[in-house]
């Protein structure tokens, strides 16, 4: 008997507090300068309240490393303990780092529910920002376990104390929206970590449109197989036949009054809510790790939820076309022809290659009936990718500079990086078949060929595809990111939509 936790799972909150007695703080942030001139290190607040001074530094060997949290006893008479959390050199990813390194100590060892932590006074609102977001990312877990063995873990808040003077208000402003951010994340982590016995496409499609009823404004609809049937969406149809589970497309809709007419950002998602490879079959190896393979379309679903709740002046929609890609006397082979949205026939060449497949139909649907102004498509899509980028950077294809710019940007601010892939013309020819207007797989570089399959059904708009193959899932924690899915891309839609509304 088990239970998959509820969505989303609890994550920290952070709250940012005025300077007013603030007492004996639980952690004491500790800095790395830039240029020491003796190799100390910097001290945050709170740090004479509970008893370390450089003595301490040096008995416990705490080196200030971005993301490290050291356990010291309390010298003023305390009979609990404290942490001093490495901040580093204080970049965004250090602050982010060291937030997450907070959360993951508490949760293992606070002694109450609110953690406190005094701000040095030079922090900045985006520092702050960094820091919650670290917290609340860092904070989360997703285990499947039997009802009676759940542990709650004891702290649930962190508290940030402002500095002394005007600063909390611009603080808890970059707080609160980080958060939204982190909470984004934790949700495409949830999604990406539940397993695929429970997350069939109807699971995922119905567990996003449940959630989306929660935002007031945020639209939902799940087509079902019929639906997708006569609409022709053949592909999405050929990957889902081998699955007793059939297939689903969501659509999220963001559509605030207001919001600009000529501005239409279109999100599309990859969703294989379990990926065998079909025919061509997948080694065993590794291959429990493909309940991971929606993690595209669970950043667009996480990405829309919190479109909704900045109520950005925009118009969003996210397309997520699910499917079970699995072996049956119905899957598709090697050798058939889809037909695709738009009537484009497609010689199948790989039936592990099925992410082209499903995100062909949802490219050419937004194409025709959503008239999109610019449209993205995310996806753990090829193993290329991997080799080319290993597995902390996204792959990035664009057809406009101006757009693979902007996405560029919206990564670095979200913690996320990208980085700038071609689309060769060179590989153009290699496209058509001989016995349908594209084949599947082309011969070449993997990761280019299958994003210039997809420009194929984006109709001439300004598109840009994401390849997340290497950082969707993280075989071990690091930084603020956890071992499982990450819920990559999720923070870089989320500033990307952002930016066009300024």
């Amino acid at each position: 008997m088990h239970a998959i936790p509820d969505i989303p799972t609890p994550l920290v909150e952070v709250r940012v507090q005025a300077w007013r007695d603030p007492g004996v703080p639980d952690a004491v942030l500790v800095g790395q300068p830039p240029s020491p001139a003796n190799g100390q290190l910097i001290l945050g607040p709170g740090a004479d309240e509970l008893g370390v001074d450089e003595q301490w530094l040096v008995r416990y060997r705490v080196t200030g490393t971005a993301g490290s949290a050291q356990v010291v006893p309390s010298a003023a008479g305390r009979s609990d303990h404290g942490w001093l959390v490495g901040t580093g050199q204080g970049s965004a990813a250090h602050w982010r780092a060291a937030g997450a390194a907070l959360a993951r100590a508490g949760l293992e060892r606070a002694n109450s529910a609110v953690v406190q932590v005094h701000l040095p006074p030079a922090t900045t609102a985006p520092q702050a920002a960094s820091l919650a977001l670290g917290c609340v990312v860092g904070s989360h877990r997703y285990r499947v376990t039997g009802s009676a063995g759940d542990v709650v873990p004891s702290m649930t808040t962190v508290a940030l104390i402002a500095p002394p003077g005007d600063g909390a208000g611009p603080i808890a402003e970059a707080v609160a929206r980080a958060q939204v951010l982190g909470r984004a994340t934790g949700l495409a982590r949830d999604l990406a970590n539940t397993p695929s016995g429970d997350k069939d496409p109807a699971w995922l499609a119905d567990t996003a449109a449940r959630l989306a009823n929660g935002v007031s404004g945020l639209r939902a609809t799940v087509r079902d197989e019929r639906w997708l049937a006569e609409h022709g969406f053949g592909g999405v149809l050929a990957v889902g036949g081998g699955s007793a589970r059939p297939p689903r497309l969501l659509e999220l809709v963001w559509d605030p009054p207001g919001s600009p007419a000529e501005e239409h950002l279109v999100l599309v998602g990859k969703g294989i809510t379990f990926d065998t490879g079909g025919i061509s079959i997948k080694p065993a190896d590794g291959m429990h790790l493909m309940r991971t393979d929606m993690s595209g379309g669970a950043a667009v679903i996480a990405t829309l939820l919190a479109v909704g709740q900045l109520a950005l002046p925009l118009r969003v929609t996210g397309l997520v076309p699910c499917a079970e890609n699995h072996v049956s006397g119905a899957a598709y082979r090697p050798g058939d022809v889809v037909r695709q949205v738009n009537g484009t026939t497609t010689e199948v060449t790989n039936t592990d290659a099925e992410g082209r497949l499903v995100l062909a139909d949802a490219l050419a649907h937004a194409v025709h009936t959503l008239k999109p102004t610019t449209l993205v498509d995310v996806a753990t899509l090829t193993g290329a990718m991997k080799v080319s980028l290993g597995l902390r950077t996204g792959g990035l294809f664009a057809t406009e500079r101006e757009l693979a710019e902007r996405i560029q940007a919206a990564g670095e601010g979200a913690g996320e990086l990208w980085w700038p892939m071609p689309l060769i013309d060179d590989h153009a020819d290699a496209l058509r078949s001989d016995i349908a207007d594209l084949r599947q797989c082309p011969p070449g570089p993997g990761g280019v060929t299958a994003a210039m399959f997809l420009r194929e059904f984006t109709g001439g708009l300004p598109w840009a595809h994401l390849d997340i193959a290497g950082p969707a899932r993280a075989e071990e924690s690091y930084d603020e990111v956890n071992a499982g899915g990450t819920g990559f891309a999720t923070r870089t839609l989320i500033e990307l939509a952002c930016s066009l509304t300024s």
